[in-house]
């Protein structure tokens, strides 16, 4: 009897060991593949946060709940009722040739459209938090005509708030021009440079342009001691024929089968003026903005009545990014990575390709000229499909612009 009734309370201390054994192998099991939500790596980049959306009772998105960083590419272009900042009356500086409702454009529909990023939230432009921001500094536009269009629309929308005191002008067509905001002492400034890098423009005695990729142009350069931010935008004069050198040596050229030199295209050498500019800023410490390449809409001739006709944005997926454009935007983009890995000035790409593309009825066409119909309908006409209306799409640039300004200062 005493056997027996000693005997299951022995098999239980024999057991218990290896219970316990078993029960940490499991946790050990469950905690090595099966870890806590809170042990799992984000798959977040900072280029692509998210802000979480408020409870729906406060209706109010925080500003300190705002994303630090945006992807302003990838978007689609929605309805907006409000429309524009400014019209073409009250604006003073505004380019004749973008002026299209001045100039008789029937239609206002290309007005009313808002930039709408997939997962971040664009403020509309705020032109007191951008004459704060830049209270008593200078930004300086570099570029050709589409950084001079930029920099039109951002006075026009700074003039809702302050009076812009031209104080400076030089050079054909106005290329050379500096504004003066008394109210925050912040001066806005143009500079013609279509290539960045030194060059000679074609002429009638010369067929084609002729760049020295290996040095800056000095007509912008010289200034740089007194300029604090500067926004880069070119790209269309690097379609035209031209001569490439670096240093003494003849790199190849663009379109000329006349000359005894190598066909290389311009995408690199593109990328190698940005690659030389870039540089020039990171050992001074300049704030830069890069507009990317902005995309024409030319259909058929320039001077043919539909070359540019369309009165609304793309619809998704109508447009696809590629060929030209897609190269332009890529070696941009490429140099402002590279050049950010130095960390010595702030750098930002403002990436406007894409949804510039979807906008073909944002160009002057036709009204780049006053009234082109006044005489009845005509078989042939000039038309710009490069530039933008003012007020127009361009104004989303500026948009853009203060928000990268904005995340800088957070």
């Amino acid at each position: 009897m005493g056997i027996k009734d000693h005997h299951p309370h022995s098999l239980r201390r024999k057991l218990l060991p290896y219970a316990l054994y078993a029960l940490l192998f499991i946790a050990i099991f469950r905690l090595y593949f099966f870890p806590t939500p809170a042990s799992l790596p984000s798959t977040t980049t900072a280029t692509t946060t998210t802000s979480v959306d408020p409870p729906p009772s406060t209706g109010v998105v925080e500003e300190e709940q705002e994303e630090r960083s945006c992807d302003y590419t990838n978007g689609r272009w929605v309805h907006d009722k409000m429309g524009p900042m400014y019209n073409s009356t009250a604006c003073g500086t505004i380019k004749d040739g973008q002026n299209c409702a001045g100039h008789g454009r029937p239609d206002t529909g290309y007005l009313y459209w808002r930039w709408k990023p997939n997962k971040c939230h664009l403020p509309r432009f705020d032109p007191n938090t951008f004459l704060q921001l830049t209270k008593d500094r200078h930004v300086a536009f570099v570029g050709d005509s589409l950084a001079r269009n930029q920099l039109e629309s951002l006075l026009c929308m700074l003039a809702t708030v302050s009076v812009p005191n031209l104080i400076y002008t030089n050079g054909e067509d106005n290329k050379f021009r500096k504004w003066h905001f008394a109210s925050h002492n912040v001066t806005v400034s143009v500079y013609w440079s279509p290539f960045l890098v030194k060059g000679t423009e074609k002429s009638e005695q010369v067929p084609y342009n002729r760049l020295y990729l290996d040095s800056v142009n000095d007509v912008w350069a010289k200034d740089l001691d007194g300029i604090d931010m500067v926004v880069l935008s070119i790209g269309h004069w690097y379609l035209h024929p031209a001569v490439f050198y670096y240093g003494n040596s003849v790199l190849g050229c663009h379109s000329c089968n006349d000359k005894n030199h190598t066909e290389v295209g311009f995408y690199d050498v593109y990328g190698m003026a940005f690659n030389t500019t870039l540089k020039v800023f990171a050992n001074r410490g300049i704030d830069v903005i890069v507009t990317t390449f902005s995309p024409a809409h030319f259909e058929g001739d320039w001077d043919s009545l539909d070359a540019c006709s369309k009165t609304k944005p793309f619809e998704e997926n109508e447009k696809n990014l590629e060929g030209m454009d897609y190269e332009m935007r890529k070696q941009e983009i490429e140099q402002v990575i590279s050049a950010k890995q130095s960390k010595s000035f702030r750098l930002e790409a403002l990436d406007v390709t894409k949804l510039a593309l979807m906008r073909p009825d944002g160009h002057p066409g036709p009204y780049m000229y006053p009234f082109p119909f006044a005489d009845g309908k005509r078989e042939r006409v000039p038309n710009d499909c490069v530039h933008w209306c003012l007020p127009g799409p361009i104004d989303t640039w500026n948009e853009i612009m203060l928000d990268i300004m904005k995340r800088w200062n957070h």
